[in-house]
């Protein structure tokens, strides 16, 4: 058995009760009598979904985890970061409740330790549906362990108290994903920093935090911790918050970033460290050609995710990888023909629901495949992503800059939640709903939300792009009244009135003139 690289603290009942599904301290390792089908290297959601629907379609699978299964969505990603980002939006609703008639005489009070606990009771709550046990239940052989290939059909498992067993495989399948990595900036890791991988262990609130990146990580809780209470300087290298979304989406999150009190330092360049007095943290940076510093009580870095390819042993089976991740092909097979590859380890989308559908390709390609026939395309997939911030941005497709430089024409509607009833009676009309589509036609191409809750809303532009339904369609389709989502209805509304060419407004005069009359 071997010990996870991530240690979740406190060692509270909550967090042993999440280690006692993920990463169980009496597990025995199975003992190999047989070559699996298939070897499944990482535990994460790529992994997980890849072993699951391979075993339950009758495939001889193992599954092989060195740290804890669920990977960073459970653990350290996606599902502790939205009980902390749920824990500020309740925090921010009460202390703007008073236009609703709700008043707080002695103002919010605002306890982080029961947060935090409220986040580690609901993460094992959720931890079930990874467990060891759940997939062992699945007929699934579960190795915890490091894995290394040995040679092409051989991968080796060693456990933290030595003992090693090989796996034989016919095909396996690397998902062993990505970790928080930090840039090299002059005197770091002389200070205890924060990355997701240890935030999300916070029980006392800082007072002042900083935060380098303004990305979805360093973004959402920038805002959050600023929402509980904490003076946040957000240092940005760019010019702009969340700096590969659509401009004019950005525009809007930074509004509500003012609003909440986040000090953003766009421009910060030359980034250097140091400890200061007390046990706090210096952070001294460039703005324009001026040296400032800040004090913090605590650190998070949010910037840049690295493969966990570290120890895999891929030079012995001849699978190309570089700083980016594993080399794959459209059908998520690397250079060795054996060997598939899904999740962060080698896609740019580094989203679990991304993660999950590239298994579901893998799955397909590596076992269900004869030659060129039967495989299914990564390419194929419509992929949507949304960063939690209040308002959220939700975006699918293409940008408008990415059509410029495809050399594809648009056009670009445009629906503001200012204009749409039930936004102004929930007091969100800031935000809107952008839909590009072909030019000419009604075929979408991209989309991006800010909306409260636009990573639901997203959905619905993402399945018509998937099944090829046009704005049209969408304008054509009755959503309930009073909804936000009436604002993508809108837009199929605002489509529709630019098919009114004269030609067909004089038509329209003739049969109306012939119903009722001059």
């Amino acid at each position: 058995m071997t010990a996870p690289l991530i240690q979740l603290q406190p060692h509270d009942e909550h967090n042993q009760a999440l280690e006692a599904n993920v990463h169980p301290q009496r597990w025995t390792n199975p003992t190999p009598t047989r070559p699996y089908q298939l070897v499944v290297v990482g535990a994460g959601t790529a992994g997980l979904v890849t072993a699951a629907g391979a075993a339950g379609l009758g495939a001889r699978v193992a599954l092989v985890e060195r740290e804890l299964m669920g990977g960073d969505c459970l653990n350290v990603g996606c599902v502790p970061s939205k009980g902390v980002i749920r824990a500020a939006r309740v925090a921010a609703a009460v202390r703007d409740a008073e236009p609703f008639g709700v008043e707080v005489p002695r103002g919010v009070a605002f306890d982080f330790g029961k947060a935090m606990q409220r986040m580690r009771r609901l993460r094992a709550q959720i931890s079930p549906n990874d467990s060891a046990q759940r997939f062992a239940e699945m007929g699934i052989d579960v190795y915890f362990g490091k894995a290394s290939f040995v040679d092409d059909g051989t991968i080796g498992v060693t456990a933290s108290d030595g003992s090693a067993v090989q796996l034989n495989y016919k095909k396996a399948v690397i998902a062993a994903g990505a970790r928080a990595s930090a840039p090299p900036i002059p005197g770091l890791d002389s200070v205890p920093y924060l990355t997701n991988e240890n935030l999300f262990s916070l029980t006392e609130l800082p007072k002042r935090l900083g935060v380098i990146g303004s990305g979805p990580i360093g973004s959402e809780m920038a805002q959050a911790f600023a929402r509980f209470g904490s003076e946040v300087f957000l240092l940005e290298r760019s010019d702009k918050l969340l700096p590969r979304e659509d401009p004019d989406a950005a525009a809007v999150v930074q509004k509500h970033f003012e609003k909440d009190g986040v000090q953003m330092l766009f421009g910060s360049k030359d980034l250097q460290v140091r400890p200061a007095d007390d046990g706090a943290i210096c952070v001294q940076m460039v703005q324009e050609g001026t040296t400032r510093e800040v004090v913090v009580d605590q650190l998070l870095v949010a910037v840049g995710r690295a493969p966990n390819t570290a120890g895999l042993n891929l030079e012995a089976v001849d699978v190309n990888h570089d700083q980016s991740g594993i080399e794959v092909d459209d059908f998520l097979q690397t250079t060795n023909p054996r060997i598939f590859a899904a999740g962060d380890i080698c896609s740019k989308y580094k989203f679990t629901h991304a993660a999950d559908f590239q298994a579901r390709i893998v799955i397909q390609n590596a076992l269900f495949s004869i030659g060129p026939f039967g495989k299914k395309r990564a390419s194929g997939l419509t992929i949507p992503w949304a960063t939690y911030t209040s308002p959220e941005v939700a975006h699918v497709g293409m940008y408008e800059h990415d059509a410029k430089s495809a050399g594809i024409e648009i056009d670009t509607y445009t629906q503001h939640f200012a204009d749409v009833d039930r936004a102004i009676l929930e007091g969100q009309e800031d935000g809107f709903v952008k839909v590009h589509t072909r030019r000419g036609t009604d075929k979408i191409v991209g989309a991006t939300i800010v909306a409260e809750n636009a990573g639901d809303m997203i959905s619905e532009i993402t399945l018509a792009m998937t099944a090829g339904l046009g704005l049209s369609k969408i304008g054509g389709t009755i959503h309930p009244y009073p909804t936000q989502a009436e604002a993508i209805r809108k837009l199929g509304d605002q489509y529709s009135r630019t098919r009114l060419t004269p030609l067909s407004k004089k038509i329209l005069d003739i049969l109306r003139r012939m119903n009722v009359g001059s």
